[in-house]
């Protein structure tokens, strides 16, 4: 699961998930832009840092942000150390799976600095890939897949999430690699999966894609919580003598 703060990083320290990532998605789900490409590498490295602390002895994977790693190899190199020396995380993820985002994985994955790939949806690329929809549904945009899977694990990644891709396509392209792949919005046929922990915990309930399943509905207990505090503090019940400091 995703997370972006202190507080949620620890609980998925605590339910002991296998990864932790500090998606870019926090652009939409912290700090509201309607995609990621406003993410800057400052604000991955500031909300990475709170997660660390906040699971210190979790595997964290951090999202490279838009512009970040394509403008060429030395500055990816140089942002993607930045991550890991202020960050304390033990690997990046990088979209895409062209020659050149290959080789980009390869010069980083040679300096020392593990890359998680990204295929399918990508949402850096939306409105070049002409909005967030299924990938790979005509046989040229299949088999460009499975060829830039088999390429990122060539390279060097050492797994590679699969994002809104037809189950079966999914499943083909995990079958044929050595490492795993992590799913969403592409089936059960992935090694793992991955959701954005403010969805999966229900906190956002106008999204609402075929793919996500909410295993809470916080939403609506945090909304009760907020207005019993507003009810309580308007009618003066709180707080309480019990909630306050006595003259000793």
């Amino acid at each position: 699961m995703t997370a972006y703060d202190f507080l949620f990083a620890r609980l998925l320290e605590e339910a002991e998930l296998d990864i932790i990532l500090v998606g870019d998605s926090l652009g939409q789900v912290v700090l509201g832009h309607d995609s990621t490409l406003p993410v800057t590498l400052d604000q991955m490295i500031h909300h990475a840092s709170a997660v660390r602390r906040g699971a210190p002895d979790s595997f964290i994977v951090v999202d490279l942000p838009f512009m970040s790693f394509q403008i060429n190899t030395e500055e990816a190199l140089r942002n993607a150390g930045r991550v890991l020396k202020e960050t304390g995380v033990e690997a990046v993820k990088m979209e895409g799976g062209g020659p050149r985002a290959c080789a980009t994985v390869e010069a980083l994955v040679t300096a020392g600095i593990p890359v998680m790939g990204h295929l399918g949806l990508t949402p850096q690329s939306v409105h070049a890939l002409g909005g967030y929809r299924v990938q790979g549904r005509t046989q040229e945009e299949a088999a460009r897949l499975r060829k830039e899977a088999r390429a990122l694990e060539e390279a060097g990644a050492f797994s590679i999430v699969l994002e809104l891709l037809p189950t079966d396509l999914a499943a083909e392209i995990s079958e044929g690699l050595t490492i795993p792949t992590i799913g969403i919005g592409a089936g059960a046929g992935c090694d793992g999966q991955v959701l954005v922990l403010y969805d999966a915990l229900g906190l956002n309930p106008g999204f609402q894609p075929k793919f996500l399943k909410r295993f809470a509905q916080l939403h609506d207990v945090a909304l009760d919580g907020v207005r019993r505090y507003a009810d309580e503090v308007r009618a003066g019940t709180y707080p309480g003598p019990e909630h306050s400091f006595q003259d000793s």
